[in-house]
């Protein structure tokens, strides 16, 4: 957060501490700036009354009797990350509130609520994210309560690229008010570039409610910042202040011949300070190919000299279409701006409500130089045109290397997109940057961390099913594994097109089962016979096997695509758990949804 100087001539504090305060105001969210001032100003207030502040011990909240209650689904943590920042705010306004994840929620105690925050993420096509599934059905089912006494907001987390944008969220704010709930602060959608927003939206919905419920500003509980992309203790990068990554190593690991293209990276992260766990992810902030930039000014008829107002103040257009904007997918809601200036009927007509399908059909392929190009818009400036984009949005990618074993470098497992649509070759934004350019500037990353895809005890036996790059994080465990000598067995089963060319880390596999740390391997080459198959060909056909470590503790992980694999396998497991434990369809389905509350199926699936 940028801010004037501070001066010691001006202010109490010597040049020591002027210079200081300078330095550490320039590092802080505004968030983080609400927090200390909060926080300074209930030692303040101790310290007139005579008291002797004690910043390690909270303050008594004996005078707030109503608790807020924070309830959280998320997928990948973004969506705890911000109910954990709420929760940090809420204190500090004298808020009596606890966050609880969805998961480990009694959907009976909903109708005990007073007051409640709902801070939730939509997956895939407009599904709840797997620890809200429970709570999602139980709203809309007949066992809903009345919820006549309550006072509630929701926070929703989405990806405008998606056509169902928040769905969840808004099924959420809307059911909790059909069953009677009043409230108290509208409704937010959070786009991929969300931390602005999030906070601006947690001041307003934390004033809210200690208007409604009242609070105790001038005791503040002392209570740790966690942050959207937190740092670790050990370093102060973070998703708006990312490390500079050099690329060391960039392999194929595909054979000559294969229809796929995977990439092996390795980044230095050595004097980083970065830290992360097995399950993690890298964010990247990418940028658009030179390419790409170049056709999209072309079909725009404009200079990429052109000043125009960037997210960071005025630059080159082609610095904001190359740095700064999203130039490739198209969004429903970029082309509702984009139809505003372009005055043309036959767009108009393709938003229409009825035409859902036929606008999903045409951005399907399509990069947003072919709207520019199919609904051309007289006179269109570059400065214009930036106002229409949403900001570039980091990319995330699941670590494929242990810190305990490679302490200075960081490992990745890539699949370079490459594909032709509607006569025009198509690139992914970050996958062919990594392919192809990364090793020719430093790659801007944090860590992201998922709370939700962590290894158990060393003790504990594990499942892995990563067909294809799915495989990666599972990488990370084994050598996570081996690393702390842990002595639970492991099995994985990967699946990829044929044995001779996609058979990704087939030498580290194949040591561990030699060193005996993996116990077993199950593979599936679906293109190596004339009958496809699949992992969860494989998992069925070991299914008494897969229940016999169901049975002793064993915690399963999915990874990969969502579309079809993570069903698939779903349905896979359900079957087996229902054919060896002797239930029928609905008790297997609540043996797998409680071993998800208890952390033994956890899936990672995109």
């Amino acid at each position: 957060m940028k801010s004037a100087p501070i001066q010691d001539h001006t202010s109490p504090l010597n040049a020591e501490q002027a210079q200081q305060l300078t330095a550490l105001i320039e590092t802080l969210t505004p968030m983080q700036v609400t927090w200390i001032s909060g926080y300074l100003s209930g030692i303040n207030a101790s310290t007139v009354a005579g008291e002797v502040a004690a910043p390690a011990a909270p303050a008594a909240q004996s005078s707030v009797s109503e608790t807020l209650t924070i309830l959280y689904g998320s997928q990948t943590g973004n969506a705890e990350d911000i109910a954990e920042q709420l929760k940090a705010r809420a204190d500090t306004a004298g808020l009596n509130a606890v966050v609880i994840d969805m998961l480990d929620y009694k959907p009976k105690d909903l109708k005990k609520e007073q007051n409640l925050i709902v801070c939730v993420s939509t997956h895939g096509e407009g599904d709840p994210p797997d620890n809200a599934e429970e709570l999602h059905e139980f709203l809309f089912g007949k066992k809903a309560p009345k919820l006549d006494g309550l006072k509630f907001s929701v926070l929703a987390f989405g990806d405008t690229s998606y056509e169902h944008f928040c769905q969840t969220g808004k099924d959420f704010d809307a059911q909790l008010e059909k069953l009677g709930g009043r409230r108290m602060a509208d409704r937010v959608d959070l786009d991929v570039d969300f931390d602005d927003a999030a906070e601006a939206w947690i001041e307003h919905v934390v004033s809210t409610f200690a208007d409604d419920i009242g609070g105790d500003t001038a005791h503040p509980t002392v209570t740790a910042m966690p942050g959207a992309q937190a740092a670790t203790p050990e370093s102060n990068y973070s998703r708006k202040n990312p490390f500079g990554a050099e690329v060391v190593g960039n392999v194929v690991l595909n054979g000559r011949g294969s229809d796929k293209e995977v990439h092996h990276i390795e980044l230095d992260t050595e004097d980083s300070g970065l830290v992360w766990e097995p399950g993690d992810s890298l964010g990247i902030i990418p940028e658009n190919s030179p390419d790409a930039v170049a056709e999209l000014i072309a079909a725009l008829g404009v200079s990429g000299k052109d000043t125009v107002t960037g997210i960071d103040g005025e630059v080159s257009l082609e610095h904001a279409l190359t740095h700064q904007y999203e130039i490739t997918t198209l969004t429903r809601p970029l082309i509702e701006k984009y139809a505003t200036q372009a005055q043309s009927e036959a767009l108009d007509a393709l938003l229409a409500e009825d035409q859902r399908e036929a606008l999903a059909e045409y951005m399907d392929g399509r990069f947003v130089v072919d709207l520019v190009e199919d609904y051309p818009i007289a006179g269109l400036t570059g400065a214009d045109f930036v106002r229409l984009l949403r900001k570039l949005p980091p990319r995330l990618y699941s670590i494929a290397s242990s810190h305990a074993a490679n302490p200075d470098e960081l490992h990745l497992t890539v699949a370079a997109v490459r594909y032709e649509t509607h006569g025009r070759a198509r690139h992914g934004v970050a996958s062919i940057q990594l392919a192809d350019r990364s090793e020719e500037s430093k790659l801007p990353v944090y860590i992201d961390s998922n709370k939700n895809f962590k290894l158990p005890g060393d003790d504990v036996p594990i499942i892995m099913i990563g067909p294809g790059t799915g495989v990666a994080p599972f990488r990370a465990f084994m050598e996570e594994r081996e690393e702390r000598g842990a002595d639970g067995d492991n099995w994985l089963f990967f699946g990829a097109q044929h044995f001779l060319t996609d058979f990704y880390y087939q030498t580290d596999w194949l040591r561990w089962r030699k060193d005996g740390l993996l116990t077993r391997m199950d593979v599936a080459f679906s293109r190596d016979q004339a009958e496809k198959i699949y992992v969860q060909d494989k998992i069925r056909a070991a299914g008494a096997q897969v229940y016999a470590w169901i049975e002793r503790g064993a915690t399963i992980y999915v990874c990969g695509d969502a579309n079809a694999m993570a069903h698939d396998v779903h349905e896979a497991l359900l079957a087996l758990i229902g054919e060896h434990g002797g239930l029928d369809a609905e008790a297997a389905a609540a043996h797998l949804k409680q071993m998800q509350k208890d952390k033994r199926y956890q899936r990672d699936v995109y």
